[in-house]
Parts: structure tokens; sequence; C-alpha cells
């Protein structure tokens, strides 16, 4: 849907392949309709092609669409494999684009001590977004090993304020 309503931005003529997807609900129809793009429905089985260009799509029921040219969502896929091992898993997207692996706008994973960053975590973000997301998961790691550093120095602290208290030596001095 998203699709087909931008790159009517650039051509008047536009169809949409309905596929296997749902039908449109009643507002996309409204929509597709205002901008005068054709809906197709049927699965997709293959594309004809005369003089070595496209010409056509070719539908389940034998029926074949003219066309010039014709472009096709992208589906990505967060290579998390290594992730599994950590306790993640990749999650549909809530767009429909593929699968990435949740995380918060810093990169923490609902995993402790596990974060992500880039396309792992935002499918759609390209080069610039991906080091960013770098910079900011690495940010956020030192800040939780900053508190971790400082918990275990309280703790230290606390612990020598109190050794004397019971010291054996100290007793005996008493």
């Amino acid at each position: 849907m998203h699709q087909a309503l931008l790159f009517r931005q650039w051509s008047p003529d536009v169809t949409l392949f309905l596929h296997t997807a749902d039908d449109p609900v009643e507002e996309q129809w409204e929509q597709l309709a205002a901008r005068g793009i054709a809906v197709v429905d049927g699965r997709v089985v293959g594309l004809e092609v005369s003089d070595d260009r496209l010409s056509g799509v070719r539908l389940a029921s034998g029926t074949c669409v003219p066309v010039r040219a014709l472009a096709v969502r992208p589906r990505f896929e967060a290579r998390g494999g290594v992730l599994s091992g950590l306790g993640l898993k990749t999650v549909e997207h809530p767009l429909g684009v593929g699968g990435y692996v949740e995380s918060d706008g810093r990169g923490r994973t609902g995993v402790a001590g596990v974060w992500v960053a880039g396309n792992v975590s935002d499918l759609m973000g390209g080069v610039a977004v991906a080091a960013a997301s770098g910079v900011q998961a690495a940010s956020a790691i030192n800040a939780d090993l900053v508190a971790a550093d400082t918990a275990a120095a309280v703790a230290r602290r606390a612990a020598a304020r109190f050794a004397d208290a019971f010291d054996p030596d100290a007793e005996a001095a008493n």
C-alpha cells in the first residue's frame, strides 16, 4: 500500500498487485481510488518478457496484466542468528517489512547485558543511521559499565568500613 502511493508520485500508471496480501481496508481502497491506482487481486506466478523487455505480470488464473516496469517490496531480515545463543529472537516488524531484534532507542534488548545496533535493530536505517545507533549503544553500554563499577566501589567501601568493627585482634585489645 505504502509503495503504491509512493510510486504514484512518479507515474500516473501504477497498479498494485495484491498477490497473497490481504485486501486493503475501506480507507485504503478510497486512497487507491482517489490516486487512480489500479488493484489486481490474484497470485502472481510469473512475468512476461517480449523482445528482452518486461511486458506483463502473469497471474495464477492465466491472466496477463500488461506492465512496463515492476517494483517489488523488499523484505529485510536481520541476521540475528548469532544473537539466538544469547536468548534473543527476531520478531516481525510492525510495518511487515521483515524480521528485526527489538530494542529501546539506545540498543538495549530485553536480555540483560545485550545491546544491538545497526540494521539488526532498524531494518530500514541506512549506513549513517546504523553508525549512529552504534554510537548510541556504545554510550549506553559505557553508562551501564560506569554504574556497575560505581556500585562495586560503594560496596567495597562499605565493607571496608565495617571490616575492623569485629576484628578479633581489636576485641582482644579492649
